[in-house]
């Protein structure tokens, strides 16, 4: 993607026409939504300030005014809609190698489970990040930061979890870091050093994580390297039991906290609500009183469709979490291992054709629902005061979008205020 030819200097402008614009203004944060309550503004346009919506309203009226003032006009073809950039709340995306072998044995019969104890899965991926160097990882997750913001995505959170030990931990969310400074996309880091139990690790796993406590949260916390922390709560990691202590330490020191929950068994949503989590993701063992017990808290809970499609699993009971009133993100969860793909406006689209999902539940789940789940408020809506991130597709109707399972990609997006150039363009900016 290249950045735009236009002034640097210049702080304010108006983006438009859009034959469309969904705004996703008033909807609600929990529960379910009907097409109905979508906001979608015709023939519009959004006057922008640096990284800021000022504004949005017919495209006519914006434009006389900027006009009139000599405000730039970023003028858009025939037939474009515009959406909220898209939040990828959960991602494996900082990573080395390929689990392709994991995928054909999984294809072939054995379970995930099975991959793991013989030495594949998780600690596979653990191995190879770690035989990488900083400066090879961030060229990796560089590379895919460009794939994904030319997908619509404009924020991205990422996860560490392939170093499991100090010292590689450290140097993965340092790796995040590093990346977030060299690009204009919103990364947010999340340390999962709780992701399993290391096999080289001389002890057992209440003593790694008694480790984690004492020798690595508190450098999270004197560099500023996060403000999360994500375990993974499973019979092949940690049972409620033993990540308990680590989570309310954590949230004792000042850390968010989310959680792989309730992917393969039952039970670590029950830890998310009672530690008072931003989110329990996964999600796809949750049985009626998991689902209850999650729409009546606070805890977001996020569904992960690509790991059902990398896994040849079922889906998060989406439509029962909506309807009982829960809070739906929906992420990508992409990792090399359980959910290669990486592609979240395919994997939202058909979540929302098996679950029987509304345009309007999927969208609010890739972009404010989302946001919510990494405890931010300023984005996910085209509305006054949120960031000016927005993925604009050329179509005449936003039913389009997804329509067509994520083969209709953004042509332009706009990030923080600025527009690039998404089709057919392979430039790095």
């Amino acid at each position: 993607m290249a950045k735009p030819h236009s002034d640097p200097h210049v702080t304010t402008r108006l983006i438009g026409p859009f034959a469309q614009l969904v705004t996703l203004e008033g909807l609600p944060l929990k529960g379910s939504l009907s097409d109905k309550q979508l906001i979608v503004q015709q023939a519009a346009g959004i006057r922008v300030r640096g990284s800021e919506i000022i504004e949005t309203g017919p495209f006519e009226r914006l434009a006389k005014a900027a006009r009139a003032d000599k405000t730039e006009i970023a003028e858009l073809p025939a037939g474009s809609v515009g959406i909220p950039g898209f939040v990828d709340a959960h991602t494996h995306s900082c990573f080395a190698g390929s689990r392709a072998k994991d995928y054909a044995l999984r294809n072939s019969g054995s379970s995930y489970l099975e991959i793991a104890k013989a030495g594949g899965g998780i600690w596979d991926s653990v191995q190879q990040t770690r035989k990488a160097s900083p400066e090879i990882l961030e060229a990796l997750l560089l590379k895919r930061i460009r794939r994904f913001l030319a997908a619509g995505i404009t924020t991205l959170e990422v996860k560490s979890g392939y170093g499991l030990s100090v010292s590689e931990e450290l140097k993965m969310l340092r790796v995040i870091r590093s990346a977030s400074e060299k690009t204009d996309m919103d990364l947010v880091s999340t340390c999962l050093a709780a992701h399993t139990c290391p096999k080289d690790f001389q002890g057992n796993a209440q003593e790694y994580l008694q480790l984690l406590e004492t020798e690595l949260l508190p450098v999270l916390a004197a560099e500023g390297l996060t403000s999360r922390l994500d375990a993974f709560v499973e019979q092949s990691a940690f049972t409620p039991r033993e990540i308990l202590p680590y989570l309310r330490k954590g949230k004792a020191m000042g850390f968010h906290l989310t959680l792989h929950a309730d992917q393969f068994t039952a039970g670590g949503s029950a830890v998310a609500i009672s530690c008072g989590a931003l989110s329990a993701d996964h999600l796809e063992a949750s049985g009626p009183s998991e689902i209850q017990a999650l729409a009546k808290s606070e805890v977001i809970a996020t569904a992960l469709p690509g790991a059902s499609l990398g896994l040849g699993c079922g889906f998060t009971p989406s439509r029962a979490l909506l309807d009982a009133g829960a809070c739906l993100a929906i992420a990508s969860d992409y990792n090399p291992g359980s959910a290669p793909m990486g592609d979240l406006l395919t994997q939202a689209a058909l979540l929302g054709t098996f679950e029987k999902l509304s345009n309007a539940e999927v969208l609010a789940g890739i972009t404010f629902r989302a946001a919510a789940a990494l405890a931010l408020k300023d984005r996910g809506r085209l509305v006054a005061g949120h960031k000016a991130d927005i993925a604009i597709f050329q179509t005449d109707h936003y039913n389009e979008i997804l329509y067509h399972q994520g083969q209709l990609r953004p042509f332009q997006v706009v990030k923080n205020g600025r527009l690039y150039l998404s089709k057919n363009d392979s430039h790095d900016f």
